[in-house]
């Protein structure tokens, strides 16, 4: 069996490559040329190139993987960006982008048994806010309040529009774990003993280790479902002090100085960091859509349709996962 991964070369791309390598897949990396291969497998992956940005590039690249190869029996669309300088190309990389190569797998006749797109819980922005916090369910209607989550929103509307394309749309909470760079940074904030929250409203936060979140794609791909949407997630919600207190507790530090502040400081810093992000040309971790992410209080969501249908049960309690990935940042000299 063949799988394109797109996006291999990414935090969660490069694990379904190793994923697919375990369970026998033939796996085939989908990727731009400059992209670095530093987290895959220096063996046993085949690797295409492929232009999200083109109609005629995407044509002619699957045109000519066709003729040589055929066409993959499934694919697990991971490419995307999760943030950016110009809000723009949030969606001309992941509406357009796939828009794009759905298209293009159409014209052709190369749509796969089952294609799987990596999608986020944050198409549903901030519902179910009023406390007691309820799960977000599937049935709710979605309210994206972020330019990341509105372009994943699309994105799904237009595969799922598409008659006759056999899709699944994963939309996983909060993923963390080895080689992510965001969670990353709370670790080294921890370590230098300050840890900083805001607003006084109470939240839930919830959380997919990465290895849950690849065993939970791959149930899809392996089950007989298709046409389905899906949230991922631990079931258990946790407090805003939770992640940071497992990074405590496993770096072994004594004293950390927690600052909570209100929502509209978050606000003001954001600004500031999406100003020096535009004169630097790098994109930032804190930005406009990130305040909103984090001023959210309710990350709850309903686990139960991947649960019954799909048979998936996370391995990796929030304790777990940091304990995991504190241990390979050291290992990997990131700590």
């Amino acid at each position: 069996m063949k799988v394109l991964i797109t996006g291999a070369s990414g935090f969660i791309g490069s694990f379904l490559v190793e994923k697919g390598l375990e369970l026998g897949y033939e796996v085939w990396a989908g990727m731009r040329g400059k992209s670095s291969k530093k987290f895959l497998p220096s063996t046993g992956v085949k690797y295409v190139e492929l232009d999200f940005s083109s109609s005629d590039s995407m044509r002619r690249q699957l045109a000519a993987y066709k003729q040589d190869y055929g066409a993959w029996d499934y694919i697990i669309h991971a490419a995307g960006l999760t943030k950016c300088i110009d809000k723009k190309d949030f969606f001309r990389v992941n509406e357009e982008g796939t828009r794009i190569f759905v298209d293009s797998l159409n014209e052709l006749g190369m749509q796969p048994r089952k294609f799987v797109y990596l999608s986020s819980l944050s198409v549903f922005g901030p519902v179910r806010e009023e406390q007691p916090y309820s799960p977000i369910k599937e049935s709710d209607v979605m309210q994206p309040n972020t330019e990341y989550g509105k372009s994943k929103c699309a994105a799904e509307r237009y595969i799922i529009e598409n008659a006759g394309f056999p899709y699944i749309i994963m939309r996983p909470t909060g993923v963390y774990g080895p080689r992510e760079r965001d969670y990353y940074k709370m670790a080294v904030s921890i370590k230098k003993h300050v840890d900083f929250a805001v607003g006084y409203k109470p939240q839930v936060i919830t959380f997919i280790y990465v290895k849950d979140l690849v065993k939970a794609i791959y149930l899809a791909m392996e089950k007989p479902v298709e046409n389905r949407c899906y949230f991922v997630s631990e079931p258990a919600g946790y407090n805003s002090r939770a992640f940071s207190d497992y990074i405590q507790k496993e770096l072994g530090i004594g004293y950390v100085l927690h600052i909570k502040a209100p929502v509209w400081v978050l606000w003001v810093i954001s600004k500031c960091a999406e100003w020096f992000s535009y004169i630097t040309k790098k994109p930032s971790t804190l930005n406009g859509d990130k305040y909103k992410i984090m001023k959210q209080r309710n990350w709850l969501c309903d686990t139960s349709p991947i649960e019954n249908e799909l048979g998936f049960v996370a391995d990796y309690s929030l304790e777990k996962g940091v304990e995991e990935t504190i241990e390979w940042y050291k290992k990997e000299k990131w700590l």
